[in-house]
């Protein structure tokens, strides 16, 4: 159990042991789970490892094979994945697969996927635009999770898609991404993970495979997020809060939250080793603008914050004081923590958070630190990069930079906070595109108004729709109890 640590002995025994008690408390209320004994883990670095030990897994599923994914493209890579699945499904394993509509929408094809549904396998899409939902579209299933026969399971932040190997005819290095294989009883948890998905898009799942049996030393919590529990919110919090001596994070679309970012403040403040290792580059040029607004209040507080020099690091992990690591999908902003379906696992071992930090501090040799330059002004900030030791991205970051955008225009206009250079910078395009829509509701007021109207018709029409539906699902069970019995 994570606890933070003790520099002096404490006197008396009896309350150690209560007050870890109430830690583990803390964070199984932060998690909304208990952790699982008796599992084993693997660490997966980068694509070729992950997807050479998903397919081998695939390729000896004897009763079920559950995958779970926001991105699967129909390149090399997503074509020998469809084809280890319909394989299986052909041979009569239970093969299912979930993709996200937003994730998957230019990439695969219905034609794409027609090998694997012959062969007997099931393809469910999550959230696609609905009438009776104009805003539904914002949650995405951002999970990438594999559960083979209940037995193994694997998540990660790796999405199918030949982008995670690089092009070395091009001279593009493979994508920095982290994963784990997991077996044990665990993976239970796993599978309904995926089994609650699932049941949600619908009809449920009717094959149980049995609870692993214990096969390691390692304790872990799957923390499977749904919009709005905020599960890994509330946990990286509680970390960020009882992290003793270091709190090393690696996030692919950091876009911190004034909580978060107050929390790694004061740890860092209170003498704990933060870091930050995020990309170094991105094509969306505003949206990393967006994210670089967040540094200088991490910075200033002592903060380390490092970005990365290869193609992309993609990877969210977390790992403190050498005994508790995080995995998984969720990035450390608003659309992760709260409108998206994410899969993570904490891990409470000394050995797996050794092995992670070891990789981290790998990492850091091929990241540079960004620093303040003390010689100019305090209201001015220069970034300058020091070798450090020790692409693309997904819609999640785009929606969780609108809402740091919309933070800081909403701090200006109201003056509730001091805001810095970097957010500065984001005020004259935010103002110039106020001024053109002024403008144009002034010359063409249709333009501006038929928009509306369009969407205040297709709320109304949804509001009527749910309506409907909660009424017809509400009259269900009266009609049944009032039929006579036969």
């Amino acid at each position: 159990m994570f606890t933070p640590d003790s520099t002096t002995p404490h006197p008396d025994p009896p309350r150690i042991g209560s007050a870890r008690m109430l830690a583990a408390q803390a964070l199984d209320r932060a998690t909304g789970v208990e952790p699982v004994a008796g599992n084993a883990v693997e660490l997966l670095i980068d694509g070729r490892a992950n997807f050479d030990a998903w397919l081998a897994a695939i390729r000896t599923a004897r009763s079920s094979v559950f995958l779970e994914n926001y991105i699967i493209r129909d390149d090399e890579v997503g074509r020998a994945f469809r084809d280890a699945l319909a394989g299986r499904a052909a041979a009569g394993v239970r093969v299912a697969v979930i993709r996200d509509w937003l994730g998957c929408l230019g990439k695969t094809r219905a034609a794409f996927w027609r090998p694997l549904l012959d062969a007997g396998g099931e393809v469910r899409v999550f959230n696609p635009p609905r009438l009776d939902s104009p805003f539904g579209w914002l949650g995405r299933d951002h999970r990438k999770l594999l559960v083979v026969d209940g037995a193994i399971g694997f998540v990660s932040g790796i999405c199918l898609s030949q982008k995670w190997l690089g092009d070395p005819a091009r001279g593009i290095a493979p994508w920095r991404d982290t994963g784990v294989a997991i077996r044990g009883p665990a993976c239970a948890d796993l599978e309904h993970a995926f089994k609650t998905t699932w049941a949600s898009l619908g009809a449920a799942i009717d094959i149980d495979n049995a609870v692993p049996a214990a096969c390691g030393e390692i304790d872990l919590r799957v923390i499977a997020t749904e919009p709005a529990h905020a599960s890994v919110y509330r946990s990286d919090l509680y970390i960020a809060a009882m992290a003793r001596k270091t709190l090393w994070l690696t996030d692919a679309y950091f876009v911190g939250v004034a909580p978060y970012v107050q929390a790694l403040r004061a740890a860092a403040l209170d003498g704990v080793d933060v870091r930050l290792l995020v990309p170094g580059a991105s094509d969306l040029a505003f949206v990393a603008r967006l994210s670089h607004a967040g540094y200088r209040p991490l910075l200033e507080a002592g903060v380390k914050v490092y970005e990365w020099n290869g193609s992309m690091i993609h990877a969210k992990t977390a790992v403190a004081d050498g005994r508790w690591a995080r995995v998984g999908s969720s990035n450390l902003n608003l659309a992760s923590w709260l409108t998206n379906c994410e899969i993570d696992v904490a891990v409470e071992n000394e050995v797996f958070a050794a092995q992670l930090a070891e990789q981290y501090l790998c990492d850091l040799d091929n990241a540079t630190e960004v620093v303040l330059d003390e010689r100019l002004r305090p209201a001015r900030t220069r970034r300058r990069v020091h070798q450090a030791r020790g692409g693309r991205g997904s819609s999640s970051r785009a929606a969780a930079g609108t809402l740091r955008l919309v933070n800081t225009v909403g701090a200006a206009i109201d003056d509730r906070r001091a805001l810095g250079s970097a957010e500065a910078g984001l005020l004259p395009p935010a103002a110039l595109l106020l001024i053109v829509i002024a403008t144009a509701a002034a010359i063409w007021p249709r333009i501006i108004a038929w928009p509306l109207a369009l969407l205040a018709a297709w709320v109304g029409a949804s509001l009527l729709l749910r309506w409907r539906k909660l009424r017809r699902d509400r009259k269900a069970p009266e009609s049944k109890a009032s039929s006579p019995s036969k």
